[in-house]
């Protein structure tokens, strides 16, 4: 059997932004910025993303790589 080498991925998020109600935009991923709270994580990943074009009254979303990749693992009901 092949072995999978796996190498470690630093933490990141993927930002999104609302275009309009119910429908986002995927914008790109981010890494972490490590020493930051959670919030201003997500605030530097979504200025990151933006290329600091984010402005007060736009709805975005930094949602964490992993959250991200858990979430588009479902199964159809049996």
């Amino acid at each position: 059997m092949a072995e999978r080498s796996q190498q470690p991925v630093s933490p990141g998020f993927v930002v999104l932004k609302q275009t309009a109600a119910g429908q986002w935009q995927l914008l790109g991923k981010a890494r972490r910025k490590p020493g930051l709270t959670a919030q201003a994580a997500r605030t530097h990943a979504i200025m990151e993303a933006t290329g600091g074009k984010a402005k007060a009254g736009e709805i975005y979303a930094a949602v964490l790589r992993s959250e991200w990749l858990v979430a588009q693992k479902w199964s159809p009901p049996a």
